[in-house]
């Protein structure tokens, strides 16, 4: 069987409880991933999966390498898992009898020319549940949601150093790589420093391009206290070891919030350019901050209930609808229900 997800990094670890759905059903069927490269580096190691690499700026001729690698092979099954026009493309160089891809609501790009069976229409479910409910054309349901990041105990030891002592520790990943979903520095600046006003440790990361340097750079210089900056420091194999030595992470929508959700660290979420009911942290919403419905009104002249599940309201400023007491508000309320408890 092969699966096909690219991307992103958030959207493969929506994948893996599909993956291990699979296998407690069919140990012996052999699971390969056609799969983004970055996003290879972050489930490198996962037990029973062969991954087959696609570098997305090799284009057409990665394409044609892909096919000849894979000539002489014939897959059972193929769920193609991504709409997008690349992935639709790629997936005509993967032999297989069955291909398994969305519902006609969920399709675009021409994605019903490249399948031949469909996943049902369940409209208003997670993301996660969706990709989970690919396995139910082959007669699985996915009733066990099970993430087992292959995370190496060389991570963790990493993680380990970074800090210690044992007060509770906010980890902020302020970007998304979509820079609309981003919040501003001066924002999280605040919210740090209410954090560290009730004893609370700081610690900022995230990826090595400039968005990110830039955007921790204003961070700290609006922070009035002290924060351990490791921006640019870890490897997507130490992300997740990192994200699940925080008691909560505050994120926009993006693929740390859904790394951290994997590794059972509560997420503090920052939603109004997409709704959190679809494509927050899966497993706990309580702390997320919701302003999908105020930015339906504003930018699109009707209530988020009106709009078509899955819309995303990326429009320049949407992410000013969150305020700082809004995350004030959700920080406090972890914190009051935690306890005092050591971090």
């Amino acid at each position: 069987m092969c699966l096909l997800r690219l991307s992103a990094l958030g959207d493969v670890t929506h994948v893996l409880p599909l993956v291990h759905t699979l296998q407690r059903a069919w140990p012996q069927v052999s699971l390969a991933w056609v799969i983004g490269t970055a996003e290879h580096r972050l489930l490198e190691g996962l037990q029973g999966v062969r991954f087959i690499p696609y570098d997305k700026r090799t284009g057409l001729a990665g394409m044609l390498a892909l096919r000849r690698q894979l000539k002489g092979e014939r897959f059972g099954a193929l769920l193609q898992m991504q709409v997008a026009a690349r992935a639709n493309l790629l997936s005509a160089c993967i032999p297989a009898q069955r291909r398994i891809g969305y519902d006609a609501a969920r399709a675009k790009d021409l994605h019903g020319l490249f399948v031949n069976e469909r996943i049902p229409d369940r409209p208003g479910i997670h993301v996660l549940d969706a990709i989970g409910s690919f396995c139910e054309p082959l007669g699985l349901k996915q009733t066990q949601v099970r993430w087992n990041l292959p995370v190496p105990d060389a991570a963790r030891d990493w993680a380990a150093r970074q800090w210690t002592g044992d007060r509770p520790t906010l980890v902020i990943s302020p970007c998304s790589s979509h820079v609309v979903r981003n919040w501003r520095a001066d924002r999280y600046a605040a919210v740090a420093d209410h954090a560290a006003a009730q004893g609370w440790r700081v610690v900022l990361c995230g990826g090595r391009s400039q968005l990110e340097r830039d955007t921790t750079d204003a961070i700290l210089a609006a922070m009035s206290s002290a924060a351990l900056d490791l921006v640019g420091k870890d490897t997507l194999k130490q992300l997740p070891a990192l994200l699940e030595r925080a008691d909560l992470v505050l994120t926009p929508d993006s693929g740390p919030m859904h790394i951290a959700n994997a590794m059972g660290t509560t997420v503090l979420g920052l939603h109004a350019a997409s709704n959190p009911a679809r494509s927050g942290p899966y497993s706990d919403r309580r702390y997320c901050v919701d302003r999908y419905d105020d930015a339906a009104r504003r930018y699109l002249g009707k209530p988020a209930g009106e709009l078509r599940w899955g819309t995303k309201i990326e429009r320049e400023g949407v992410m000013d609808l969150v305020t700082v007491a809004d995350a004030i508000a959700a920080f406090e309320r972890f914190r009051l229900q935690r306890g005092p408890t050591s971090g």
